[in-house]
C-alpha cells in the first residue's frame, strides 16, 4: 500500500478545561503535539477520550483552544476537517451511510469538492488499499474488521495532517489488527493514539499519562510506560474514577 500523503501536522492544546454534571473532565490542559507519533495512556475516566473529541472538535471545551497547525478548530471547522480525522474504537459509531462509496465521499464533500471529483477521489483509494470491488459495496455486508478498514479509508482520503485513534482495534483479531496497524506504520501523518494496550505504543516518541484530568507524565514510552503499569499495579487494577466520563 502506498502513501496517501506526506503531511506531518502540529496541535496545540492551549489551556483547555471542561466539566461535566459538576467533574472536571479536562483540567487547564496544555500540550505542544508536534512528534510524529505520541500516544495517551490512562484508567477509564481519566479524559483520554474526551480529549481526543476536544481535539477533533466534536466537543467544545468550557476555557481553552485547540489549533491544528495555526488553524483554531473551533473558528474555522471546513479548514480544521481537512487538518485532522478520528477513529473511534466502535467503528459504528462513526460510519452513517449504507455503502462505501457514500461513506467515504461525504467527509470529502464536505470539504467542498464536486461530486465528480469526490468519485475520483474515492475511487483512487479503493484501489491503492486495493478494495476498488467496494465501492458500492453494502456496510451491513462487512465484517468489524472491513469497516474500520473503511473508516480509515474515509479519514485517509481527506487527506488529513493528524490522525486520532481511540482505540480503534479493540475487540479486533489479531490478523486484522496487525494489518491495520501496518497501515498505520506506513502513513505520514502525525498519529496521536489512545490505548491501552501498553505494547502498542512501546516504539512511539512520546507517550502522555492523564490522570483526573491533568498530564501526569509526559515523556519518552521508555520511561512513562514502565511508571503507569507500576502505578496501576500497585493499586490492584482498581478503577477509582470509573464514575468520570471520559
Amino acid at each position: 500500500m502506498g502513501q496517501l500523503i506526506s503531511n506531518n501536522g502540529r496541535v496545540s492544546i492551549q489551556g483547555v478545561s471542561l466539566v461535566k454534571s459538576g467533574h472536571a473532565i479536562l483540567n487547564e490542559i496544555t500540550l505542544d503535539l508536534s512528534t510524529p507519533r505520541i500516544g495517551f495512556v490512562g484508567r477509564n475516566g481519566s479524559g483520554k477520550s474526551t480529549l481526543a473529541r476536544v481535539v477533533c472538535g466534536l466537543i467544545k471545551p468550557d476555557q481553552g483552544r485547540v489549533l491544528v497547525d495555526d488553524i483554531d478548530i473551533f473558528k474555522n471547522r471546513r479548514k480544521a476537517l481537512s487538518k485532522i480525522g478520528i477513529l473511534f474504537q466502535n467503528p459504528d459509531h462513526q460510519i452513517i451511510f449504507p455503502t462505501v462509496l457514500e461513506e467515504m465521499s461525504f467527509g470529502l464533500t464536505q470539504q467542498g469538492y464536486s461530486k465528480d471529483a469526490v468519485r475520483q477521489m474515492v475511487a483512487e483509494a479503493l484501489a491503492q488499499f486495493g478494495k476498488a470491488a467496494w465501492s458500492n459495496r453494502s456496510i451491513s455486508t462487512l465484517s468489524q474488521g472491513q469497516r474500520h478498514l473503511v473508516c480509515l479509508m474515509s479519514v485517509l482520503a481527506m487527506q488529513p495532517a493528524v490522525i486520532v485513534l481511540d482505540e480503534p482495534f479493540t475487540g479486533l483479531d489479531r490478523p486484522i489488527t496487525r494489518q491495520l496497524t501496518q497501515i498505520l506504520e506506513d502513513i505520514d501523518q502525525t498519529i496521536l493514539h489512545i490505548s491501552h494496550d501498553l505494547d502498542a505504543l512501546c516504539t512511539y516518541d512520546r507517550v502522555i499519562w492523564l490522570e483526573r484530568g491533568t498530564v501526569q507524565m509526559d515523556g519518552a514510552p521508555q520511561a512513562v510506560l514502565p511508571a503507569y503499569s507500576a502505578a496501576m499495579d500497585a493499586i490492584g487494577g482498581q478503577d477509582v474514577f470509573a464514575d468520570i466520563t471520559g
